[in-house]
């Protein structure tokens, strides 16, 4: 096999990649074993047909596009380990000849890592961080731990009040006529929630327990349902229940039910302390952002279109794995919530291109400064590897490709550039 490199402009580059006809053969006789059993000539039975006849019959190319698809991954892998060049981005293949009796020729469109003409990295000045914890943050976070221990208890004698939990009957009409999926039975609802459409669930406060109201709302103009888009309705609603939260007294008692602590000061005194630590996590970084956007903004480079595209795509297959791993698949996503895979590339665009640019200019810095990862951190990164995979760092090692472990050094030695950066900077 051998691979050609040729520089184009914008960071690209085209890899001519060739393979012997020996190779093609071999591949050319799997397609037509795989296949041998579907094709049906008269006077053979199925499976039986020799290669040379269906050939002659059909064409020499009947086999080349699975033969094609055999030979390309393992030969593009093995021209990636061969050529010297930083690729970035997937390749955009094109097959250049495929014949029987002669080499298989393809190229590979790739980008590759652009140069970053780095800018100023020592001395970057940033806004310092408030880290101060005030009274009134202490309080609102005790509040929302008095929140989550709320006790939801019935109101018999009032009408609806804004937050109030409540559970209602409805059906909804629009020109008098009711519509699909406007009728609900027992529907839990939280006002001002904005669980429902703008308008609606406004209309029910200071609506009395079995009293039918009328509630009056016009559907967006991009609501999901296309008969109902800007459409005026009315909706007749009865309010069956309603709760309201209880929260608890805040003294001495509660602070021993939900900490460790016996009275409400030294409960006090530990949120202060967590939401400082809190505070000064967030301004690190907060800082390191600062810092890292202030060198990529004196920095120069130009990024690729593809490289920008793969980042772009890794960073929704991450989503898609995130939610997976809740239990909900990407088609489920799209059909709760309206988006659609092209949407969230796009949307994604501005993050994928920050990061891409954040990770050059740390990795310039990285040879400017002519960082490396210590033996003792590679050790420290493949002990923590291990307890994340309940493995044994010796394991590890051993099934850890010499690609991926120079990849963990890299990545070491970037986020102690990043650390550099941020030392060296300075708070207006």
């Amino acid at each position: 096999m051998s691979v050609q490199v040729e520089k184009l402009e914008n960071s690209m580059a085209k890899l001519t990649i060739e393979t012997s006809a020996q190779e093609l053969e071999k591949a050319l006789e799997n397609a037509f074993q795989k296949n041998k059993n579907k094709i049906s000539i008269p006077g053979f039975r199925k499976g039986k047909v020799p290669r040379q006849m269906i050939e002659k019959m059909y064409g020499p190319a009947i086999f080349y596009e699975d033969a094609a698809n055999e030979l390309i991954p393992g030969a593009y892998e093995k021209a990636l380990e061969e050529c010297e060049e930083d690729i970035v981005s997937s390749p955009e293949i094109d097959v250049t000849q495929i014949e029987k009796g002669k080499p298989f020729i393809f190229t590979a469109l790739v980008a590759l890592k652009p140069e970053v003409k780095l800018g100023k990295y020592k001395g970057v000045k940033v806004e310092k961080a408030d880290t101060e914890v005030t009274d009134e943050e202490v309080d609102a976070q005790i509040d929302k731990e008095r929140e989550n221990n709320a006790r939801n208890v019935e109101v018999t004698d009032r009408a609806v009040k804004d937050g109030d939990m409540t559970v209602i009957d409805f059906e909804g009409f629009v020109d008098g006529v009711a519509f699909d999926g406007g009728k609900g039975e027992n529907y839990p609802l939280t006002i001002g929630s904005g669980a429902f459409i703008p308008g609606f669930e406004e209309q029910l406060v200071g609506a009395e327990i079995n009293q039918e109201v009328e509630v009056n709302v016009t559907f967006p103009e991009d609501y999901q349902a296309e008969e109902l888009k800007g459409k005026a309705a009315v909706f007749k609603c009865t309010v069956k229940e309603i709760k309201e939260k209880e929260l608890p007294e805040l003294d001495d008692e509660f602070a021993s039910e939900v900490s460790e602590f016996e009275t409400l000061a030294e409960y006090k005194a530990d949120v202060k302390d967590k939401l400082s630590e809190k505070k000064v996590k967030e301004a690190k970084d907060a800082k390191e952002a600062a810092v890292i956007e202030a060198i990529v903004t004196d920095s120069e480079m130009e990024i690729p279109e593809p490289m920008l595209a793969t980042q772009q795509k890794q960073m929704v297959d991450e989503f898609a794995q995130r939610m997976q791993m809740q239990g909900l698949s990407m088609e489920q996503y799209f059909q709760f919530t309206g988006a659609t895979y092209d949407k969230m590339i796009e949307q994604v665009k501005p993050q994928a291109e920050r990061r891409i640019k954040s990770r050059l200019v740390l990795e310039a810095i990285v040879k400017a400064e002519k960082i490396e990862a210590t033996e003792e951190e590679y050790e420290e990164e493949l002990k923590s590897m291990a307890e994340a995979y309940q493995m044994e760092v010796e394991k590890v090692k051993e099934m850890l490709p010499a690609k991926s472990a120079e990849q963990i050094r890299q990545d070491i030695a970037v986020r102690k550039a990043a650390e550099f950066a941020v030392e060296h900077a300075k708070e207006k």
